[in-house]
């Protein structure tokens, strides 16, 4: 009997490992897919930083670290960074804000839920670029739709994507209107989650609905705020379809973010070398906004 137990535990443990090496092959195609398309271009770019090659031709020189001097010393850099960090912050502040109040409308139990969700989260499956022609046709100079109800006030058109204090805020408006849906979809299934003994607890010590919604529904709501600021925020930081699309980055640079500032550089100044250096900045900054966004999110965060 004792030899049998432990032939069984002998082969159960076989199994075991054999279903362990299973699952270790199963990582290898993921494996070869990121080191194809992300890990190697990644440190192709590095490389490409510290060239002076203008993406076309073969021959190239090794600069050293003039890249990183010259985004040091370049004049449009810090105004493009600005940018960046609104259409990251921003967009992300407004989708959660957004996506939260129809999570909670939402949640009650009303007739056109289904409706409205429907509504709200049809702009996440157009495409960014679609999305931002369709929202040029609205704000631009000539033949505009906004344009034309204020011309019936005043005697110009209004160039809103024309000027700089405006038009970044236009495109963030415009990122925030197509991907609050998502912010919502994460904030519902978040509410979706909490006990209704919870509330009943609160309502029988005499909570009001906004006592509730501070001591019970925020501090539960935690997890899914976490992971819609971290992915609004990434997204917001790396935007690019919007804002070619409305502006091409224009005025000159003036409502530029990083991503679209590395494709001017590299096809419209053939300044390969450099456009490399701004992408590695850009990863930087994504990547350490993003960390302590989510460290400082996952300290509040509470289980239900």
């Amino acid at each position: 009997m004792e030899k049998h137990t432990q032939r069984a535990r002998v082969g159960s443990g076989s199994r075991m490992a054999r279903s362990g090496a299973m699952l270790n092959l199963l990582y290898v195609p993921a494996l070869i897919l990121l080191a194809m398309f992300i890990f190697y271009p990644f440190l192709k770019g590095i490389q490409i930083s510290f060239t002076n090659w203008n993406g076309y031709n073969p021959d190239f020189k090794w600069v050293g670290f003039t890249n990183y001097k010259r985004l040091l010393t370049d004049p449009d850099i810090s105004k493009i960074i600005k940018n960046t960090v609104i259409y990251g912050i921003g967009s992300s502040v407004f989708q959660n804000l957004m996506g939260l109040l129809y999570a909670l409308y939402l949640n009650m139990n009303i007739r056109s839920r289904g409706l409205v969700r429907t509504v709200i989260y049809l702009p996440v499956i157009i495409s960014s670029l679609i999305m931002g022609y369709i929202w040029y046709f609205f704000f631009r100079f000539e033949g505009g739709a906004i344009n034309d109800v204020l011309l019936l006030f005043q005697d110009k058109p209004a160039n809103l994507l024309g000027d700089p204090n405006v038009n970044v805020w236009i495109i963030t408006f415009v990122n925030t209107y197509q991907y609050l849906g998502i912010a919502m979809v994460l904030f519902l299934a978040g509410l979706q989650t909490i006990p209704r003994d919870y509330y009943e607890a609160a309502t029988i010590d005499g909570a009001g609905p906004l006592s509730r919604f501070i001591h019970v529904t925020w501090p539960l709501l935690a997890p899914a705020f976490t992971v819609s600021m971290v992915m609004n925020l990434i997204g917001g930081l790396k935007l690019f379809d919007v804002i070619a699309a409305l502006t091409n980055s224009g005025p000159g640079y003036a409502s530029a973010s990083l991503s679209t500032f590395i494709y001017l550089l590299y096809f419209g100044r053939e300044d390969a070398g450099y456009a490399a250096t701004v992408g590695i900045l850009m990863f930087v900054m994504i990547s350490i906004v993003s960390m302590v966004a989510l460290v400082f999110l996952r300290k509040r965060e509470v289980s239900a």
